[in-house]
């Protein structure tokens, strides 16, 4: 039934209905050409994507034929090198296995961290020092404690007037001490003639010797130039009045005393602090050097509290 149903809905189309009608006395021209409705259905049913997968393979065409073309490869075109098999330094896996097995430490990596310890090490021990002896130099100025140095007005060993306007602008070691001791006296001398000398390799002119006699009755000009060109020929020996000497003393805090009855041409001995005091360069106190210091120590504290003085330090 479905059969004849499209049969004849095809016949009811009005293209059919406008097909001319084919017999015997029908031109054969007329027969070939199609009628103008049937034509324009066929195309109209027909799909355009053949149509257009045929125009992009032609213009695709089109295209290759335009590139340039390129030349055939060859070796001797080439600008790469061919690869050369690299040769590890070790030769067995047992080696290598070994070469890792220590992890990221090395014997390089060890000493560097030795080395960086070392070196920390050494800074936090020259600022601990170095802190230390600020601490020592600003305690002797602090508030309530007893002042170290002070103005004096003596003669030298040649006759000329010196003051403590003289100290300043270098830093200065002081003794006291006098000509007729008979071992004592000596032997700081020659401890502080090593110091200067040791001083002077590093800091020339920066340090000044200064000898001061407790015994100003036997020690005049005369006696202190003689007495001290024994040791060295630098230091500057002062002398004056007993009232001048009793005076400088206590201006710097040192204990000194002499018989009181004393027959003339009597020998006899001046007890005295045993002390090197060092003074900076504006004739303030800096500490005090004892018996318990070589001379290579005591050197070394007056050169690292000159490498300490921030200002000006005279050398002439």
């Amino acid at each position: 039934m479905s059969k004849w149903l499209r049969v004849v809905r095809l016949a009811e189309c009005p293209l059919l209905r406008s097909t001319p009608t084919i017999d015997a006395t029908t031109p054969l021209c007329s027969m070939m050409q199609p009628a103008t409705p049937m034509r324009a259905f066929i195309q109209a049913a027909l799909p355009r994507a053949p149509g257009q997968q045929c125009q992009r393979f032609l213009s695709s065409a089109a295209r290759q034929q335009t590139r340039r073309p390129t030349p055939p490869y060859t070796a001797t075109t080439s600008p790469y090198q061919p690869l050369v098999q690299r040769r590890f330094k070790f030769k067995t896996v047992e080696e290598a296995k070994s070469r890792y097995r220590s992890g990221p430490f090395s014997w390089k990596s060890g000493a560097l961290f030795v080395l960086t310890g070392a070196g920390l090490l050494y800074y936090f021990e020259q600022e601990k020092e170095r802190m230390q002896r600020k601490r020592v130099a600003e305690a002797a100025k602090g508030v309530g404690r007893p002042k170290v140095g002070g103005p004096f007005e003596l003669i030298d060993q040649d006759g000329k007037p010196f003051s403590d306007k003289d100290l300043k602008g270098k830093y200065s070691l002081v003794y006291f001490g006098f000509s007729h001791c008979p071992d004592i006296c000596p032997e700081e001398l020659d401890k502080m003639a090593k110091m200067f000398d040791l001083v002077q390799t590093e800091r020339p002119g920066a340090l000044l010797p200064v000898f001061v006699t407790c015994d100003p009755a036997r020690d005049d000009p005369k006696v202190l130039k003689e007495y001290l060109s024994e040791f060295h020929p630098s230091f500057i020996g002062l002398t004056g009045t007993y009232d001048q000497i009793k005076a400088m003393c206590k201006e710097y805090r040192v204990y000194f005393s002499t018989p009181t009855e004393v027959k003339p041409g009597q020998d006899y001995l001046v007890d005295h602090s045993i002390y090197f005091y060092l003074m900076d360069p504006e004739g303030d106190f800096v500490e005090a050097l004892g018996r318990q210091h070589s001379p290579e120590q005591a050197a070394k504290v007056i050169i690292d509290h000159m490498k300490d003085w921030t200002g000006q330090i005279k050398t002439a």
